[in-house]
């Protein structure tokens, strides 16, 4: 017999998943546990910080996704949108001479931070970084993002360059708020874009699901949590268009 491939496998993984976006307090409740519980095991929790839940999760750019494995949270990430118009990023933080540039230069990005996993599952679900990242190659398509940045610890940035063929940008600068070092990559999403959903088309999407992650929904209840189910499988069956080289990406 055939042994399954790691991208059927990984397909099969996110047939059983959901992405809900949380925008309330009472929401966010459940993603702050799951964080703080995340860094606590790693050891990286923020120096002095109050609370896992910033400012920042209530930026109109930004976009908190819950994700959800048989119902049950297993994993978070926040992501936001940067423009030159709105500059607000966690890379600015402790890259801000290179988040500058890519902003003078008039480059759209896409920001990944708060990145979450829930230690009791990642040892049964070792394809959950691929699941809780996927997002982050949703929102490049829908907001033709320019990058996809990573700012990562130095020994995370071989798996960004072999995944997602992230460039390092910097290679190693300290954090204040962490008290580590951390390094900042970034994937060109027009050079590689192609490649990138070929070699793994569980990060592909249909229209109708980069709309309900990303676009704001006024017609839905401002208390309840969006739940979107992952449109990969349906573009892989060619069922329904994935993302289009030189128009999404």
């Amino acid at each position: 017999m055939e042994l399954e491939g790691f991208s059927e496998r990984l397909m099969r993984y996110l047939d059983h998943v959901e992405y809900r976006r949380v925008e309330t307090s009472e929401d966010l409740e459940a993603i702050e546990q799951l964080r703080y519980k995340a860094y606590k095991a790693a050891n990286v929790l923020p120096v002095a910080v109050p609370s896992m839940i910033d400012d920042a999760d209530f930026d109109p750019h930004a976009f908190v996704f819950g994700i959800y494995y048989f119902e049950e949270l297993v994993s978070t990430i926040r992501l936001h949108h940067v423009t030159p118009q709105h500059t607000l990023s966690q890379s600015a933080g402790v890259f801000p001479d290179v988040m500058e540039a890519y902003l003078d230069a008039g480059l759209t990005l896409i920001d990944p931070a708060r990145f979450a996993v829930d230690p009791d599952v990642a040892g049964e679900m070792p394809v959950l970084p691929y699941i809780t990242l996927r997002p982050s190659i949703v929102a490049a398509a829908y907001f033709k993002a320019d990058r996809v940045l990573q700012h990562v610890r130095p020994h995370h940035a071989a798996f960004y360059k072999r995944v997602f063929y992230a460039e390092t940008v910097v290679d190693r600068r300290m954090t204040e708020i962490y008290g580590l070092e951390l390094t900042l990559m970034a994937t060109n999403t027009h050079t590689t874009g192609d490649k990138l959903l070929r070699r793994y088309p569980f990060f592909d999407s249909g229209v109708h699901e980069r709309r309900l992650m990303f676009g704001r929904q006024d017609m839905r209840s401002a208390f309840d949590p969006l739940t979107i189910l992952p449109s990969a499988r349906l573009v892989a069956n060619g069922k329904i268009s994935g993302a289009i080289a030189g128009l999404d990406y």
